[in-house]
């Protein structure tokens, strides 16, 4: 199947877990994206499963954009093989300018700093200011208490039902981009375009 995006922004530990699966998944992610002719952006760590991906990928001729403020190019961890690298001042530079270089969103198993990028990418598509699918691959259900805040938060009246759908779920790695391809975004007017008119 051949897919229309260029570059995907990947969000994933920068630890590898405790168990080998994060660490196949992260191999067989790579693997998919050289395969289909699509680049990665991410944090530009060299460790842990955002490492692994980018290892992955370079071993075979892949594009890597890697992104990564000072503060943590300074602490040795950032991976300086990769095809395009970038230091931003901040986190939020780090964040915008991953946003700018990629299609897609999509989030691996992770920590804090993979939910934190994973919550954002969500606000900008309920808010409209972008249009570009996010989505998750739901190892094992890893995501699966992540989708049940969710689903809190809507019963409580702080998410609404069409929100939820913005995340994209799948368990694998082929039907996520499947989903992709479905994608349609919802209304290319910016919320805060509204507020002012």
């Amino acid at each position: 199947m051949h897919f229309n995006l260029k570059n995907i922004i990947v969000f994933c530990g920068s630890s590898i877990g405790f168990s080998k699966k994060y660490t196949q998944l992260a191999k067989e992610f790579g693997d998919f994206l050289v395969q289909h002719n699509m680049g990665m952006v991410y944090g530009g760590g060299k460790v842990g499963l955002m490492g692994v991906i980018a290892d992955q990928m370079l071993s075979q001729d892949g594009h890597v954009i890697g992104v990564i403020p000072k503060l943590l190019e300074k602490r040795e961890v950032v991976h300086r093989g990769v095809s395009e690298l970038y230091v931003t001042k901040t986190m939020a530079e780090r964040k915008i300018k991953m946003s700018e270089s990629g299609d897609a969103y999509v989030a691996l198993p992770g920590g804090l700093g993979t939910l934190d990028e994973l919550f954002e990418a969500l606000t900008l598509q309920q808010l409209h200011i972008e249009q570009k699918p996010v989505g998750i691959v739901n190892i094992d259900g890893y995501f699966d208490a992540t989708l049940a805040q969710l689903d809190v938060m809507i019963r409580e009246g702080f998410v609404k039902p069409e929100n939820k759908e913005l995340l994209i779920v799948a368990a694998t790695i082929e039907e996520l981009f499947e989903k992709f391809e479905a994608f349609k975004p919802l209304d290319k007017t910016p919320v805060t375009d509204k507020i002012v008119k």
